[in-house]
């Protein structure tokens, strides 16, 4: 059942990157979910006794983590590679941000504690400690994140270059496979993530949606009843000459107002 899951899961990003229809809701918390049950079934795991255990304190973000070293509180940058931020002072929330971090905090759940290997140097500019992460039963952390398109390789500062090509052999399957953030072109780019690339793609594709929505409306000219589910689940029809009619990405078409309640649909108020 949870290689079932990861299969949808894998069918559903890939077929959205050959429609190039994507949304940052691509990847759900149940997909999170899903994903978590495959790595922990699936992943390789590595021998982690000759690497140094501490104290997980909490997931800052898909990348960063807290932990007590030498009985104090610190960061641990995740060496090698980047999540989009979550709460970036000026970058703000990007797209897959908040699902790179759930992934962290879902397979660091249940760990009071993590094995970090360090590389050459210990510590970057901004004093935060840099580590290669695993779990108790020694899964890699960043293998996983880059393995599932939810980070890239990035910020490689000789003299912590240890698993450059592994992580970059990692990265370049998921790109290959267009999952994650490598499901929208130019989103990824070698300063970060361009969070206008990704909206601007989006919105394209929801342009083409409607226009094909449109084209089919006028192909059955007849049945031109919209039935649309919002986000709260209530499900709405809307008519001709109403306000949001334009605008609206039909589920379903309907003849009829009765067809359409009938359906189990309300009319729009407006």
């Amino acid at each position: 059942m949870k290689k079932f899951i990861f299969a949808i899961f894998i069918s559903t990003v890939v077929l959205s990157a050959c429609t190039e229809e994507t949304s940052t809701k691509t990847i759900e918390n149940e997909d999170i979910e899903g994903l978590i049950s495959s790595t922990l079934e699936n992943a390789e795991k590595y021998d982690v006794s000759r690497f140094e255990e501490f104290e997980l304190e909490n997931v800052i973000d898909g990348d960063t983590i807290r932990i007590k070293y030498n009985g104090s509180s610190e960061k641990v940058r995740f060496l090698l590679v980047d999540t989009p931020e979550t709460n970036h002072e000026t970058l703000g929330v990007q797209p897959y941000g908040p699902q790179a971090k759930e992934f962290t905090k879902q397979l660091l759940a249940g760990q009071d504690t993590v094995y970090l290997e360090f590389d050459v140097s210990y510590r970057d500019k901004y004093k935060r400690l840099l580590a290669y992460i695993y779990t108790k039963e020694g899964i890699s952390v960043q293998e996983q994140l880059l393995q599932h398109g939810l980070a890239r390789v990035a910020y490689i500062y000789a003299p912590n270059t240890k698993h450059v090509d592994w992580f970059k052999s990692i990265q370049k399957t998921a790109r290959q496979s267009t999952i994650g953030i490598w499901s929208v072109e130019d989103y990824v780019t070698n300063r970060g993530y361009d969070k206008d690339a990704y909206y601007a793609t989006t919105d394209k594709n929801k342009d083409v949606k409607k226009t094909e929505n449109d084209k089919s409306i006028t192909n059955n000219n007849s049945c031109v009843i919209k039935g649309n589910i919002n986000s709260k689940g209530n499900k709405i029809y809307h008519m001709l000459g109403q306000r949001d009619y334009d605008n609206t990405i039909a589920e379903e078409m309907f003849c009829t107002e009765e067809e359409a309640e009938a359906a189990g649909f309300l009319p729009a108020k407006q």
